[in-house]
C-alpha cells in the first residue's frame, strides 16, 4: 500500500529533500506551503492558521514536522497540531529538532516530549549544525564569506560535527517509511568535529582565498543577528547555542547516518569542494 505523507517545511532545506526522496519511492507526498502553486503537490498550510491544518492532514499516514522558522516557542502551535493529527488518524511522526536541544528543553524540546508521550509511532531527529548554513542564500555566513573573507561566530575554539542536509533527509525517510517505527531520538552528525577555523581553512582551500574565523562575544553576536532582522528572542537562543559550542557541547560524533541508512555521512571537505563557486563574491 502506498503511504501518504504531509511534509511541513516542505520547501525548506531538509523538507524539500525528504519530499523528493519519498516521491522517488512512489509515496504520496503533500508539501505544506503558505503559498501553494496551482498544479503542484503543495497544499496550503500555515502553523499560525489552524483552519489550514485539517485539510492538509486529510488522508495522511505520516507527518514530517519542521518547527516554524524563527519561533522560540514552537510548542504552542505544534502540540495542538499534533493532537489534531492524532485525532485524524495519523500514526507516524518524525520531528526535526536539534542536537543542542534535549527532550523537554526549550523550543522543539517541548514538542519532542509531547511526541514521545502521545504518538504511537515517532522519531526525533537531532542533527548537528547544517553544512548548508555556509551556502544557503541569505544566511549570515554566506554574506560574510563573500564580502569580508570571514566567518563570524561566538563559538571560540569550540567544534561542531557539521552534517549535510541530504544525510538528515535520508534518516528522516527511513524513520517515516521503515516497517518498524523507530520510536527513538537520533543524534545526527557528520563524520568529524570541526572548529569554525577548520571550516574557514577548508573554504580557503577550495576558493583560493584567505578565509578566517572571527570569534566575537555572545552579546555582540546576538546584536549581529538582530541587525539582520531576526527576532530578538530567537537571536538570543542562537547566540546561547554558540556559547554552548564554545564550551564543548557539540564536540561529538555519532554514527547514526551509517547505522540507519547504510551509507557513510558526507564529510565537509567533499561538501566544500562541490560548493566552492557559491563563495565567490558577486560582480
Amino acid at each position: 500500500m502506498t503511504m501518504r505523507f504531509l511534509i511541513t517545511g516542505g520547501t525548506g532545506t531538509t523538507g524539500s529533500r525528504v519530499a523528493k526522496a519519498l516521491d522517488d519511492q512512489g509515496m504520496s507526498v503533500r508539501v505544506a506551503s503558505r503559498a501553494p502553486a496551482p498544479g503542484t503537490r503543495r497544499v496550503r498550510f500555515d502553523w499560525a492558521d489552524p483552519t489550514t491544518h485539517g485539510p492538509a492532514l486529510s488522508g495522511t499516514d505520516g507527518v514530517y514536522l519542521v518547527p516554524p522558522i524563527g519561533d522560540a516557542e514552537p510548542a504552542r502551535l505544534m502540540v495542538p497540531f499534533l493532537e489534531q493529527a492524532l485525532a485524524a488518524g495519523v500514526r507516524r511522526f518524525v520531528l526535526l529538532s536539534s542536537s543542542a536541544i534535549e527532550e523537554g528543553g526549550p523550543g522543539a524540546g517541548e514538542v519532542h516530549r509531547a511526541l514521545r508521550q502521545l504518538a504511537p509511532e515517532w522519531a526525533v531527529l537531532r542533527p548537528s549544525w547544517f553544512m548548508q548554513n555556509f551556502v544557503s542564500p541569505g544566511h549570515l555566513h554566506v554574506g560574510s564569506i563573500r564580502a569580508a573573507d570571514e566567518i563570524v561566530t561566538a563559538t571560540g575554539q569550540g567544534r561542531v560535527a557539521f552534517v549535510d542536509a541530504g544525510d538528515i533527509a535520508a534518516v528522516a525517510v527511513r524513520a517515516l517509511t521503515d516497517e518498524r517505527p523507530h520510536n527513538a531520538a537520533h543524534l545526527i552528525t557528520g563524520p568529524q568535529a570541526l572548529s569554525y577555523a577548520d571550516v574557514a581553512e577548508a573554504v580557503s582551500k577550495v576558493t583560493g582565498r584567505g578565509i578566517s574565523h572571527r570569534s566575537v562575544p555572545v552579546a555582540g553576536f546576538r546584536e549581529r543577528l538582530v541587525a539582520t532582522g531576526m527576532p530578538e528572542a530567537f537571536a538570543r537562543v542562537l547566540a546561547a547555542m554558540d556559547d554552548s559550542i564554545a564550551h564543548g557541547s557539540e564536540d561529538r560524533v555519532d554514527p547514526a547516518v551509517e547505522r540507519i541508512t547504510g551509507r557513510q555521512a558526507r564529510d565537509f571537505a567533499d561538501f566544500a569542494a562541490e560548493h566552492a563557486a557559491e563563495w565567490t563574491p558577486g560582480p
